[in-house]
Order: structure tokens, then C-alpha cells, then sequence
């Protein structure tokens, strides 16, 4: 993460989340601090990271999630040169796992 990313008002928010204890809690929370499109946007990604994992085209996942190709890629590009968020929490959850 950059380093202008790590601010206390970012600690404060990451704390605020791992204080949350179920999906309940999940949705009441994000629903409040996110709008729908934000959240569903944050769920796209997340949906398009698995099925990159997983080997599919990108024709498969714009069909599938409704993605943009410019989309598609900017994950693509955060699994092949970010910091392994997406790969930690997919082996943590078992999410790859799952049939899409």
C-alpha cells in the first residue's frame, strides 16, 4: 500500500472493520459507509479476481459480472503486480474453491 494511503483516518477504518464480527454486521456497516454502487463496484472486482484466478476469458467474466474490459484489466494488473490481497483472502476463505 502507498505510503499516502497509511493514515490514521485509513488505521481507523481498517480497525472499525475488524471490529465487525459477522456478515450482518458486514452488511449494516458497509451499507452505511458505502453507497450501492460503490459496494456492488467493491464485489465486482472482487468476483472478476476469482474468475481471473480461475482462468477464464475475458469475454466469460464481462459476460458473467457485467464488467468492463478496462475493468477486467486494472484487476488483472492488481494479481500480477500488486501485494497478494487478492490471493491471501481467496487461500483464507476457500472463495476459488466455490463454483462461479
Amino acid at each position: 500500500m502507498g505510503k499516502n494511503l497509511r493514515t490514521e483516518a485509513v488505521d481507523d477504518l481498517f480497525e472499525a472493520i475488524l471490529s465487525l464480527e459477522n456478515k450482518e454486521e458486514c452488511y449494516r456497516f458497509f451499507e452505511d459507509i458505502c453507497t450501492v454502487n460503490e459496494l456492488l463496484s467493491l464485489s465486482q472486482r472482487f468476483e472478476v479476481a476469482g474468475m481471473l484466478r480461475m482462468q477464464k476469458t475475458y469475454l466469460d467474466i464481462a459476460e458473467k459480472t457485467g464488467a468492463s474490459t478496462a475493468t477486467i484489466s486494472r484487476v488483472n494488473r492488481s494479481l500480477n503486480y500488486g501485494n497478494d490481497g487478492y490471493d491471501m483472502v481467496f487461500e483464507r476463505t476457500g472463495t476459488l474453491k466455490k463454483e462461479r
